[in-house]
This record gives structure tokens, sequence and C-alpha cells, in this order.
């Protein structure tokens, strides 16, 4: 994207430090590559956990929408700076994610239950 990227990460470090690599480091090619002294980056971030395989689905293609929907592309295949680009390199999605759940569970949570003295 022109002005803002998305990016799905499992970092090793916190988030914050995640981040602060991520946004520092090009912040330093760029401004020596531009020869600018100006501020590339705005402070802060959003972020969200992600939680299980679904959700990991909302999210990139959330991500893969965002080119077509600004468009610069038809297909997010076709957006060179989207993992959806054919040879991209990207890591797999981590093991830890919880299985797509395709069935409907009913009922609620088994509580513990209530004891008395």
């Amino acid at each position: 994207m022109p002005d803002h990227f998305h990016v799905l990460i499992t970092p090793e470090a916190t988030l914050e430090r995640a981040v602060q690599f991520m946004k520092g480091g090009f912040s330093f090619r760029a401004k020596k590559g531009l020869g600018s002294p100006m501020e590339i980056w705005q402070r802060g971030f959003s972020d969200h956990r992600i939680r299980d395989w679904a959700d990991f689905e909302i999210h990139r293609d959330y991500v893969y929408r965002n080119p077509v929907g600004r468009s610069l592309v038809e297909k997010a295949e076709e957006y060179q700076y989207c993992s959806a680009f054919p040879g991209s390199r990207k890591d797999e999605v981590p093991r830890w994610l919880k299985p797509r759940m395709d069935r409907t569970i009913g009922g609620t949570a088994e509580a513990v239950p209530f004891q008395s003295r």
C-alpha cells in the first residue's frame, strides 16, 4: 500500500520490540537512501492477537483485499508487495493456532461445581 502496510507476524521477542526493529530498520535505510531527515512512521501501531485458524483466515483475507479495495490491482495476486503475489516469501502459519471448527458446538461451558462450606 502506498501509505500503510499490514503484517501478520509471530514475534520471538515482544510485539513492541518486533515493530521497533521493522520500523527502525526501514527508517534508517530510507532516510539514508533518500538523504532525508523526515519521519517516515507515525507513532504507535494497532495490533490484534490471532486466536485460531478462522481468525487467521479473516485477517489474511483482509490483507489480501487491501490493494484490490484501493484499486491498485484487480486481484491481490497481482500486487507485488502482497503475500498473495506468486513466489512471495512467507513463513508457515504457526502450528499452535487452534484448528478450524467447521461444526457448531451447542450448549454452554461446564462450570466448576458450587462448593458450600
